[in-house]
């Protein structure tokens, strides 16, 4: 009874914030306060029943964290003076399945650490979090973010890559991040000017309901299920709307959270700070550093992950740009980064796909065989036509154009195309604009010919 007329007690304040919210114009339907108010009262952001209906089976069979209720974790972080761990993971999501095993309910070492050390939290949804103090890297399916209960943020783990989901995330590097973690902890409130950088700047929206370019918020404003949880990645895809949606949208949004290997550094990816190697002529070996040590601070922010390092590149400009790194034998060295340093491989990146102009046409490589029997080389790239989107707009107008299912793209603009599905789309994304005319050819039925399709969104 006490917690439902808490749950109640809270429906109530969110209810105001939101009518005040919709006063300021943020808000763009009352429905969506009042399906969410009901929601509130019936199950609460800490619903027992939240892991039943998302089939959240790592959390089933573990008492260590608090679940998807991020005040509760702050309220007892404060009142036991520990730090607070939150990770954030997808449940539908395949990619980082068996690394968020491991750490929700399978790991000895993890679990000591996080239940005797750490106030844990398993946050499961976007729905309430707080989009300014949680910033990290939305198109992650699982992430982990570790702050003092005052809000300071102490640091970040999560990293993914072209190479995979689970590329970079490992067991040790977590420990050794939570172990760093507890040693700034220590130090706290000593270090808090060293801290500062480690939080974002406020959003003008904290919310994630109420972002402007969130698609279909009544959705998710209902009952969490599977079907219409926020995902990490719809924060991003919100946010490339707005932009769009605003006049202010560029490719360059998508060049969120580079690697450290963008400036020269490729990292021991268990040590998360150790230079496991300085790249030739990169600015990281015109400034000197060396393989072998650890990188202590960077923008005078302590760095406990390779997370950390993406947090401060993902701040510097994308054009002509410095940033300062200090590391433990070698000291301080600023590095000088050329425009145009943040490009790389961003194809693995779910909010990709919502990005202009889109390509509405799942068109998968074809294996060794099949280019075989087409009398195609084994270096060309072949993609295959399975399936054309015909109830969006770009999918109509490309199939309008002349492109049907079973064709096979062998040349973009002319010019053959290396890479899978993912970075052709990653490559239209990057090169054309929506009114462009994307020029494909393509085999069908043993012909060659070129298809001509504009980009209509």
């Amino acid at each position: 009874m006490v917690l439902r007329l808490a749950r109640l007690f809270d429906c109530v304040v969110f209810a105001v914030k939101m009518r005040q919210s919709a006063a300021r114009g943020r808000l763009r339907t009352g429905l969506i306060s009042a399906v969410l108010c009901v929601s509130m009262t019936s199950a609460g952001f800490a619903d027992e029943d939240l892991k039943a209906r998302i089939k959240d089976t790592n959390a089933s069979l573990t008492d260590l964290w608090v679940y998807n209720d991020i005040k509760q974790g702050m309220d007892e972080a404060r009142r036991k003076n520990k730090p607070l761990f939150v990770t954030f993971r997808c449940v539908p999501c395949k990619d980082c399945a068996a690394f968020d095993a491991d750490v929700a309910s399978g790991n000895a070492g993890v679990r000591e650490l996080a239940k005797d050390r750490f106030v844990s939290v398993r946050q499961v949804e976007m729905k309430g979090v707080d989009l300014s103090l949680f910033q990290f890297d939305h198109d992650l399916n699982w992430a982990g973010m570790f702050l003092n209960a005052d809000g300071v943020v102490y640091a970040r783990y999560g990293t993914q890559s072209s190479e995979g989901s689970d590329a970079y995330n490992s067991i040790e590097g977590l420990i050794n991040t939570m172990r760093r973690v507890l040693e700034i902890h220590e130090q706290y409130p000593r270090n808090a000017q060293q801290l500062r950088g480690k939080r974002g700047p406020e959003k003008d929206v904290t919310n994630a309901l109420e972002l402007p370019g969130l698609r279909n918020p009544s959705k998710y404003a209902q009952q969490t299920t599977r079907q219409n949880c926020i995902h990490c990645h719809n924060i991003h895809d919100a946010e490339h709307q707005e932009a769009l949606n605003a006049g202010r949208y560029t490719p360059d949004l998508l060049l969120k959270y580079p690697l450290p290997d963008n400036i020269g550094l490729k990292m021991d990816r268990k040590s998360g700070v150790k230079i496991a190697e300085v790249i030739a002529e990169s600015p990281a070996a015109v400034a000197g550093l060396q393989v072998g040590e650890d990188v202590v601070r960077m923008e005078g922010q302590p760095i406990t992950s390779i997370a950390d390092m993406q947090w401060v590149l993902h701040h510097r400009p994308l054009g002509d740009a410095e940033v300062e790194i200090e590391t433990s034998r070698t000291g301080k060295h600023l590095l000088k980064l050329k425009s145009g340093w943040k490009k790389y491989d961003f194809s693995w990146r779910g909010s990709m796909w919502n990005a202009p102009p889109r390509f509405e046409a799942w068109a998968p490589v074809l294996d060794k065989d099949a280019k075989q029997k087409l009398g195609l080389s084994e270096n060309e790239t072949a993609l295959e036509v399975r399936w054309i989107n015909r109830g969006g707009k770009g999918g109509e107008r490309a199939y309008a154009d002349g492109l049907r299912e079973k064709d096979v793209i062998v040349a973009l603009d002319g010019q053959s195309f290396q890479g899978d599905t993912r970075q052709f789309n990653m490559h239209i994304k990057l090169n054309y604009q929506v009114g462009d005319d994307l020029r494909l050819t393509i085999l069908r039925q043993g012909e060659r010919r070129d298809v001509v399709i504009r980009l209509v969104e």
